[in-house]
């Protein structure tokens, strides 16, 4: 008799909530892993599949295995490739350490892998994109963490001000006038892994677009569980969302024994139907996929079966063949600007 097969990569978890794609793994105790390639930022780097090289930017929550475990790989990776220099926020408490962990690579390797690591205080920023900033603030875990907004900031003309003629306005701004303000723009948060924390309805993330979090416990007994493991129960989710105001929550960290079927009844049942539409599990692939084909079928595409579909990097589905547009996961999850395409390129030699 021949032996049984290893168990087949799923892949990675697509969801297309306009106008962001969250591409990514979130396992609890496994690894975590969550792109937005719109913003050139990754979130967390428990394991890093190829997907996530192009990405800019990585926000780490904090030191936990699968949170970090595929962040050397991912500095060496695009380093090897020519993709660019790894850019790594995260909480200036764990810097020195992962600074350790990073120099111990290299000593492994024999070459200097480069890398620009960003420590960031509670309610430190830093520019990602034109405009577009990461923020932090502080979680409370089993180690130090940190959630992550995504802000874009825009300037207005001051309400004074409004209606005035040009000149005006520019002779009004050579005398030192500040005729504008600027307006902050809550786009992502991200929230893992915490306690509830009152964190957890400041402005830049109640009124976020989109909410990526972890929610590990799901069974009315194990609230208990939740609190020794400084984790979010779904009955946190619940009260959470009567006053979060974003489009969409994206859950992850859902451990394997947990029945998808069964915690999405529990959220219609506590929330109603209509705010329990706005929450998805990233690693719910059948329903993501049926959603993905209800999209494309409403943008006047057709779900083309491509092969290789189990993967993340080929896409279960895509729309016209050979049809460049759109948001379908086929197309490459490079973000904006140079280096971000994911081929290879010229770079070290490695044996």
């Amino acid at each position: 008799m021949l032996p049984k097969p290893p168990p087949r990569d799923n892949g990675l978890g697509f969801l297309f909530l306009p106008p962001y794609r969250v591409a990514g793994t979130s396992v609890a105790g496994e690894a975590t892993s969550i792109m937005v390639p719109e913003l050139d930022v990754t979130f967390d780097l428990g394991i890093c599949p190829r997907a996530m090289l192009p990405s800019k930017y990585v926000c780490i929550s904090h030191g936990h295995m699968d949170h970090i475990g595929g962040l050397a790989y991912w500095c060496s990776q695009r380093y090897f490739q020519g993709m660019g220099v790894g850019n790594i926020i995260c909480p200036e408490p764990i810097a020195p350490a992962i600074q350790r962990m990073l120099e111990g690579y290299n000593d492994l390797e024999r070459q200097k892998t480069p890398y620009n690591l960003i420590p960031l205080k509670p309610e430190g920023t830093h520019e990602i994109k034109n405009n577009v900033f990461v923020r932090a603030f502080a979680l409370e875990h089993t180690a130090p963490t940190f959630g992550y907004s995504v802000i874009e900031r825009r300037s207005k003309l001051k309400d004074e001000f409004v209606g005035l003629p040009q000149e005006k306005l520019t002779e009004l701004k050579s005398q030192g006038t500040e005729i504008t303000r600027w307006l902050e723009i809550p786009l992502v948060a991200y929230v893992y892994d915490t306690v509830p924390v009152p964190a957890m309805v400041r402005e830049d993330v109640r009124k976020a677009q989109l909410i990526l979090c972890e929610c590990t416990f799901f069974e009315p007994g194990d609230r208990a569980r939740a609190k020794v493991g400084m984790h979010l129960h779904v009955s946190d989710i619940v009260e959470w969302l009567k006053v979060a105001e974003c489009q969409a929550m994206v859950i992850g960290h859902v451990s394997r024994r947990t029945n998808l079927a069964i915690a999405k009844s529990f959220l219609v049942q506590a929330l109603g139907k209509e705010k329990a539409d706005r929450v998805h599990f990233l690693m719910d692939g059948k329903a993501n996929k049926e959603r993905f084909e209800r999209q494309l079928l409403d943008a006047g595409e057709h779900p083309t079966p491509v092969r290789g579909g189990g993967k993340f990097g080929a896409g279960p589905f895509r729309g016209r063949q050979g049809d460049a547009r759109g948001p379908g996961p086929a197309r490459g999850m490079g973000g904006g600007g140079s280096g971000s395409g994911g081929g290879y390129r010229s770079g070290p030699t490695r044996g």
